[in-house]
């Protein structure tokens, strides 16, 4: 079924030239400095065929022609034979994949004048940030929308507004931050409405968004009754306030201390508390940015005795150790806090391992970008460091080049876990996560000879830091189509604010299958109320 575009995106590709190879962005009054737009007449048909590759799918692969007309896989087969107006792209010897979803990313993020954050707002927007993903290979993402004072549909409102500059497809998660009545009611509003399907609940950070076990259990009922997937930030913030306290008190003030505060037993204890409390409402959980041993070996034990647990590592967590937050310079130290924190070395190479046996189902990034400037306002204080690293861009090499060129996982467990398995959990399968006739064209060109290297002075990202600068790998996104467009090519970025779309995710996810079943048998099993004389 042919898409058409927005009228104002279609204004700005007919008033727009091609890019010279030092400004990349079409900024359309959005804060970059004056250039001209990013798409050629060539890239920009409606019609694509890439030849010659090696289609690769979640549950399978094989060397096929993909045909796109008007943003939809209209024709997976050998030897697509097309006329005139199709832009050919010639994928002989490369993998061509599913776009990645990042399942978890914060962009424009803000705490709305909180004083642990200082009221600083990431630096990537829905529109930079956006760009950031496509060049390296993400053609969708789920954000997670704050409410405002407590408020889901006004935090909705303030978050739709934000996209409005989106230059590539996107979703929303909804966190839940209090609870009463109203909470309950604009819940279903989400869910109804709103195309929302998942809902977070942080068991850290107290004080700001840190709920209770009360409101947690009545938030899973509530997510259990919409067929919507609760999430959680599995910390425990009672006893993460403690730590930080007595960091303090021992003198310790430097990023290291953020990890002193918070080790993994912490985060161990939060995961279980969650996943026993899903299990008691009988309801599907989600665990996000998992990023210890004791974290994962929970959700190993629960999804062995067959209950409804996902685990979802973050990048910085598969391919990083903590080392860095003990450099000397507070700069280096300071870009790699986030929460929970990066781990000592053997944390990352269990959780690759759970990744590559299943134990853990897909990876995310929690990106959330604050610059250098930003993090320094917790110089003398690690609490009012900013938390948060990047990722979105360099997702898809760093699994690549840490799961499959070291032979941990294969190539269709890649777009698994990269795409497939995110589009399946959150319900847009197989319109996202496929290349399938009928599905998006999202897609990549992938070249497994190619290399990348990661620097913080070429990276699409606001930020000035990198928490992976420096590094190189094998493997190497080469072109990125997003709704069947290409925006990234020969290593330039085509883009344009307003050209994104809003997915909406239905609720009652395939994870929700059997619920109803498993209630009945507990009722069946409890032999009571038992009639008693009196």
């Amino acid at each position: 079924m042919a898409r058409s575009l927005p009228l104002l995106s279609f204004l700005l590709l007919f008033f727009c030239f091609s890019p010279s190879q030092s400004n990349q962005f079409c900024d359309a009054g959005i804060g970059y400095s004056e250039s001209t737009c990013g798409i050629s007449s060539s890239l920009s048909s409606s019609k694509l065929l890439i030849k010659g590759g090696t289609v690769v799918n979640a549950h399978q692969q094989q060397i096929a022609d993909v045909y796109v007309e008007d943003g939809v896989i209209v024709a997976v087969q050998p030897n697509i034979k097309v006329g005139d107006g199709v832009t050919l792209l010639d994928a002989t010897g490369k993998y061509v994949m599913p776009g990645g979803i990042d399942p978890h990313t914060h962009l424009a993020m803000e705490y709305n004048g909180t004083d642990e954050f200082m009221g600083l707002k990431t630096v990537d927007d829905f529109f930079n940030g956006q760009a950031a993903a496509l060049a390296g290979g993400t053609t969708l993402h789920i954000d997670f929308v704050i409410p405002i004072n407590g408020s889901l549909v006004a935090g909705f409102d303030t978050y739709e507004k934000k996209a409005k500059k989106s230059c590539m497809d996107y979703g929303f998660h909804m966190a839940i931050t209090k609870w009463d009545e109203s909470v309950s009611k604009e819940m279903e509003i989400m869910v109804k409405e709103k195309g929302i399907n998942s809902f977070k609940f942080f068991m850290a950070y107290k004080g700001i968004l840190m709920i209770d076990d009360e409101l947690l259990l009545q938030g899973l009922k509530r997510c259990k009754s919409l067929g919507a997937l609760a999430m959680v930030h599995a910390e425990n913030g009672d006893a993460v306030f403690e730590g930080q306290k007595r960091m303090i008190e021992l003198g310790i003030t430097g990023p290291e201390g953020h990890a002193l505060s918070r080790p993994a037993l912490l985060e161990g204890e939060a995961t279980a508390r969650a996943i026993r409390l899903a299990k008691f409402v009988n309801t599907p959980l989600y665990v996000v940015h998992v990023m210890s041993i004791d974290a994962m070996e929970e959700i190993a034990k629960a999804r062995k005795s067959g209950q409804k647990v996902i685990g979802e590592p973050v990048v910085s967590g598969l391919v990083l150790d903590d080392s860095g937050l003990w450099d000397p310079d507070f700069i280096t130290a300071a870009k790699y806090v986030m929460s929970p924190p990066i781990r000592e070395s053997g944390h990352n190479k269990a959780l690759q391992t759970a990744l590559a046996n299943g134990v853990l189902q897909l990876v995310g990034t929690d990106h959330c970008a604050y610059n250098s400037t930003q993090k320094a306002f917790g110089i003398d204080d690690f609490r009012k460091i900013p938390n948060g690293v990047n990722g979105i861009e360099e997702r898809m090499h760093l699994i690549w080049d840490t799961m499959v060129e070291s032979g941990q996982i294969s190539v269709t467990d890649y777009v698994r876990i990269t795409s497939t398995e995110c589009a399946r959990i959150f319900n847009i399968y197989p319109r996202k996560g496929a290349i399938l006739v009928g599905s998006d064209a999202d897609i990549i060109i992938f070249n497994p000879n190619s290399s990348f290297k990661i620097s913080a002075s070429s990276h699409h990202s606001k930020l000035d830091t990198n928490v992976y600068d420096g590094r190189k790998g094998k493997g190497k996104v080469e072109v990125t189509i997003a709704g069947g467009r290409v925006v990234w090519k020969d290593d330039e970025l085509k883009v344009i604010p307003g050209f994104g779309k809003y997915i909406e995710m239905p609720p009652f996810s395939y994870l929700f299958n059997g619920i109803d079943k498993a209630d009945a048998r507990y009722l069946s099993s409890l032999k009571a109320p038992v009639k008693r004389f009196k």
